[in-house]
């Protein structure tokens, strides 16, 4: 399997700046989409399947950079392929999708029956799973730093942990609270599961990934995750509760609309950021990027809903952060050490070359 990825100076550059980007796009996501689907719960919304729809129903979004991309190939090749995705990738694409369809579901269970700081809490165990996962399927490998951005960030994770049960929304039953707190741990479990399962799918393709074969492994796994939310959504007869739901809305029926319509856009900028990491750098990256943005999304709860500030979301941040400087830090000695590795070797050949040529070379006598 080739992964198309940039080489050289140059195109390590240009491979940085494609990471950052999707680094932009996946803490967009991230952050907005909680967000945004906890605007339409806080607000009257009750349609947990409508919700999980949302999350990926956004995908013919991505058919527009999809397009731009064919009609470049084109314009360098008259008989470029309009689509690159084999049968074989095809599949596991839409395995992954039916996934993170159900997984979807049990996110937004979450989110509609747990406080915002609980939610979040469970949802950053993932990146331990992940990890988990990624050393057995991917054969990650760890370094004391990366470890460490590890450990932080989960106890980062736990610290929000901290008093959340004077957060229970009034009204809700015990056993409401608790399913809703288990939904939302096999959610965390389950992505933690998916990451890797991308990053092995790239491996495993038996063609060239480039980045807009990536983007159509996402199209196809929304695609797929949209149909499970479609068919749920069937059962629950969610389709004839959105107009009524919409006239009751607490913001008015029309900013009901523009929730919705911006929550299934911003959705698709956390998976399309996600896989897109994953490409450019690993899932352990894409997982650990993941969990440093929680932090950042209470703090935005906070200013956004006027939640209360806790000191525990304070220090919470601060060890996110010291993880991800940590990770980065680490990635930095590596990428130093690998190219220190580069030079002695070459330095290495360069010596014996100049000393075979010496042994070679005839004496000129006088």
């Amino acid at each position: 399997m080739e992964i198309e990825k940039p080489t050289g100076g140059a195109a390590a550059v240009e491979k940085r700046i494609f990471l950052i980007i999707n680094c932009i796009i996946l803490a967009i996501g991230n952050c907005g989409g909680p967000l945004i689907m906890r605007l339409y719960f806080l607000h009257g919304g009750k349609r947990i399947w409508f919700s999980s729809w949302l999350e990926t129903g956004g995908w013919p979004v991505i058919l527009i950079p999809l397009l731009v991309s064919y009609t470049r190939r084109r314009r360098a090749n008259p008989g470029a392929q309009l689509i690159l995705m084999k049968p074989r990738l095809f599949v596991a694409a839409a395995v992954i999708g039916i996934l993170t369809g159900f997984d979807d579901y049990l996110y937004a269970y979450g989110v509609a029956k747990l406080p915002v700081s609980t939610s979040a809490l469970i949802i950053a165990s993932q990146l331990a799973f992940t990890a988990v996962f990624a050393y057995f399927l991917v054969k990650q490998k760890f370094t004391a730093y990366s470890t460490n951005a590890v450990v932080l960030l989960t106890v980062g994770a736990a610290v929000l942990g901290l008093h959340t049960s004077g957060d229970r929304p009034e009204g809700e039953s015990n056993k409401e609270y608790l399913t809703g707190f288990f939904m939302t741990v096999a959610a965390a479990v389950l992505y933690g599961l998916i990451l890797p399962v991308v990053e092995y799918t790239y491996k495993k393709a038996k063609q060239p990934v480039t980045y807009t074969l990536v983007m159509e492994i996402q199209l196809v796994m929304c695609f797929f995750a949209t149909v499970v939310c479609t068919v749920g959504m069937i059962i629950n007869k969610d389709f004839q509760a959105i107009a009524r739901e919409a006239k009751g809305f607490g913001l008015g029926e029309a900013r009901y609309y523009i929730v919705v319509g911006w929550s299934a856009i911003i959705w698709q900028g956390f998976f399309l950021g996600a896989i897109g990491v994953i490409f450019y750098s690993s899932s352990l990256f894409s997982g650990i990027l993941i969990s440093v943005l929680l932090p950042a999304t209470e703090v935005l709860a906070v200013i956004f809903y006027h939640e209360n500030f806790q000191a525990e979301k304070g220090v919470s941040l601060f060890l996110s952060l010291w993880g991800f400087v940590s990770y980065f830090f680490g990635e930095i000695k590596a990428s130093k050490k690998e190219k220190m590795k580069l030079k002695n070797t070459t330095t290495g050949d360069d010596q014996i070359l100049e000393a075979q040529l010496t042994h070679h070379t005839p004496a000129h006598e006088p």
